[in-house]
């Protein structure tokens, strides 16, 4: 714990003064003490009043789907669970497997179909797959899903940058968004946390 707090003095030191969107800071300087990557502070985007309706849907017992079980892994489900929410990440179901196969698409695209067909309200947090998050952006599209958050935080080189804007294009869809092609699912995961944590 006091490593952890004065990491965290040691981040709004160098932050210095640069201003964060009001309401934001916690999640972004937990991203930076989750990577050490100060970046975090220039490129995460916030959809208006994101981190307000993301707390109030925990509250309300909202769960969260994870594109990889290291997402899934990383998120405190002991403090969710108080709430009512749970953590769920299909990709390694016999049942999105078959689909994916069945299609001719990825797991990451089958498991988001499957999260649809829950009927839950649901905080996606992507952190690998630009394929769920381009999925994900064609259910809300056809109005086939309406989530209470989007987490798009894929890394990597081969469409992580579109897929992202993809999610920055939606109007109507609270988003928190690495723009770029930083993130990972250990920064999907502490988003999470940190929404958790602000509870």
């Amino acid at each position: 714990m006091d490593i952890e707090k004065r990491s965290f003095e040691i981040i709004t030191e160098e932050l210095g003064d640069k201003k964060l969107v009001p309401g934001t800071e916690l999640i972004v300087k937990r991203c930076i003490h989750t990577s050490a990557d100060f970046d975090y502070a220039e490129n995460l985007c916030f959809s208006e009043n994101a981190v307000e309706k993301a707390i109030a849907a925990i509250k309300d017992g909202a769960c969260i789907v994870t594109d990889t079980h290291m997402a899934e892994s990383g998120i405190n489900k002991r403090v969710l669970s108080r709430y009512g929410g749970e953590v769920f990440c299909f990709i390694s179901d016999e049942d999105v497997a078959a689909t994916a196969k069945a299609n001719g698409t990825t797991r990451a695209t089958a498991s988001m179909d499957k999260a649809a067909a829950m009927g839950k309200k649901l905080i996606f947090a992507i952190g690998n797959a630009p394929t769920a998050l381009i999925h994900l952006y064609e259910l809300i599209k056809d109005g086939r899903i309406r989530p209470e958050l989007v987490i798009g935080v894929p890394v990597g080189f081969v469409n992580v940058v579109q897929s992202k804007e993809l999610i920055l294009t939606l109007e109507d869809t609270p988003y928190i968004v690495a723009r770029g092609r930083k993130g990972g699912s250990n920064i999907a995961a502490c988003i999470c946390n940190a929404l958790i944590y602000m509870l």
